[in-house]
């Protein structure tokens, strides 16, 4: 048993992780039965069903709820669509064209053995698999031969709306010194049922995610890493409606980061928990296999609850989202599980208590790269203190050995950053990781002192949380606001009606060959 520099007792630890365990596995006995119009919709995109009809829907889009009206959709994509591939001896992709011009219907073609259906879907099932694969190849062989940042990796957003606009600030990002290029979505994205197609150049707040978006920045962040002889990570968010279907697209094309969580979607989107815990196995189960990171949103409760009284809640939940994460089959090593540095900058001590649960996370967690979130319900626009605030905020980065730092900018709370103000705030932490890389190592942290006492305290709350968690289930707790001081109905929210039971023939190839494998 590891030795902890916050005098943390161990058992108490795996007690509270036992706990947690029982709540994901209420979960994933519910998950397990149903499935959903996402989830179909990214099969379809697995089996290399892309493009869009006259209208502009996207075809996954068109397929699924053809099936959907007719009450089919129970038995899976697979079944019709490898049913059609049998009979028609066409490919998905011109079985999807057929049924996007009313040329097919599905449910009146003859119905071959599950068996040969199967067999006929497996060559595009290998195809995409055999794509994935090759993408985190690619991606290991970069940093074998260019290498990579070191840890904390800096971690900065472009949000420009115009994709073209975001490769050069990228690019600048990454020659200034940024390890992670996330590329925010546009504002109300994770609300929309379909993802858009193609390259985009007009959002609000961030930049539409779409697979040609996806493919363009990716060329462009391994150009400029070829370039600075660095590996540029690249972040999207396969969140929202959509959640399965984007982390497939960022599967095929490349991504190394994604938020995603489905208890953000549930709280601050108002997704229905039903269908976004479903769409958040088989979107983790691709990651997964993809060796894509995750990050979890914990580091969001703090934005509407106090982050002093409300601080074991982000530690409750990140337990959930590891034990999640594991049903799903993700490594230890993928989870960028969120915290954030979000006290009021007045409290007394507060640096003290921040460092403590941040220690406590890295302790807890060991082998995660945790993704640590900067101050922002407490900058003013002062941006001279605001830089201060996150220079305390990148010292305990450093001192606690986090994963992902993600950077806060001395302009939050006034505009979106610009070009010179991400270069002060890469300047800031690179000042700090490298005058402080080791401090870690040599401070210890006094017996009985505020520090250990702040874990400690957070930890056994956490853990009484759980335990009532546990009695009532997760679905009841979202009800009555356990996280966020949100609450929200397991029948209410967006996305529901989207929600099917599987029917005992269903089936999803994609599951048993990328859930814990590489």
């Amino acid at each position: 048993m590891q030795e902890s520099k916050l005098g943390l007792d161990f058992q108490k630890v795996e007690h509270a992780r036992g706990v947690a365990k029982r709540i994901a596995g209420q979960v994933q006995d519910f998950v397990d039965n149903y499935t959903t119009v996402a989830v179909e919709r990214t099969i379809c995109r697995l089996l290399g069903i892309d493009g869009i009809d006259e209208n502009e829907v996207p075809l996954p889009n068109v397929v699924v709820d053809d099936l959907k009206s007719k009450g089919l959709l129970g038995q899976g994509i697979c079944a019709y669509v490898g049913n059609a591939v049998l009979e028609l001896g066409k490919t998905p992709q011109e079985v999807a064209e057929a049924v996007s011009k009313g040329q097919v219907d599905l449910s009146r073609l003859p119905m071959h053995p599950a068996a040969e259906i199967q067999a006929a879907l497996q060559p595009y099932i290998d195809s995409n698999v055999a794509r994935i694969r090759a993408r985190r190849q690619r991606r290991e062989e970069y940093i074998n031969t260019i290498g990579e940042g070191s840890k904390p990796y800096l971690y900065i957003i472009v949000a420009t709306g115009n994709i073209y606009e975001d490769v050069i600030q990228a690019q600048a990002g990454a020659r200034q010194g940024a390890d992670i290029i996330a590329v925010i979505r546009t504002t109300g994205q994770s609300l929309l049922d379909y993802v858009p197609y193609g390259a985009t150049t007009e959002g609000f707040g961030g930049t539409f995610a779409t697979q040609e978006n996806f493919r363009i920045m990716r060329k462009a962040l391994d150009e400029v890493g070829e370039e600075v002889g660095r590996y540029i990570r690249l972040c999207n968010y396969c969140s929202g409606l959509c959640m399965p279907e984007i982390a497939a697209m960022g599967a095929l094309e490349g991504l190394d980061v994604m938020l995603n969580d489905a208890l953000y979607g549930i709280l601050f989107r108002d997704i229905n928990m039903q269908r976004t815990l479903i769409d958040q196995y088989f979107s983790r189960i691709i990651n997964g296999f993809a060796g894509i990171i995750i990050n979890t949103g914990e580091d969001n409760y703090l934005t509407t609850a106090d982050a002093y009284d409300e601080a074991h809640t982000v530690l409750a939940s990140d337990f959930i989202n590891e034990q999640l994460a594991f049903a799903a089959g993700l490594p230890e090593g993928q989870m960028g599980l969120g915290h954030a540095f979000e006290m009021d900058p007045q409290l007394e001590n507060g640096f003290l208590y921040e460092l403590a649960q941040a220690q406590m996370l890295r302790e807890i967690f060991p082998n995660a790269p945790l993704k640590y979130m900067p101050p922002t319900k407490f900058m003013t626009g002062n941006i001279f203190r605001g830089h201060i605030q996150d220079a305390l905020f990148n010292i305990i980065g450093q001192w606690t050995n986090q994963g992902l730092q993600l950077l806060g900018m001395p302009t939050e709370a006034i505009h979106t950053p610009f070009m010179s103000d991400r270069y002060l705030s890469i300047e800031n932490a690179k000042y700090i990781f490298n005058n402080m890389k080791n401090i870690g190592d040599e401070v210890e942290f006094k017996a009985d002192g505020i520090v250990r006492n702040r874990a400690k305290k957070v930890l056994d709350d956490a853990t009484t949380l759980l335990e009532t968690m546990e009695s009532e289930g997760l679905f009841s707790a979202l009800e009555k606001g356990i996280f966020a001081n949100v609450k929200r109905p397991k029948n209410g929210g967006k996305g529901l009606d989207g929600v099917t039971l599987k029917a005992d023939n269903y089936f999803n190839p994609f599951i048993a060959i990328m859930k814990g494998n590489k």
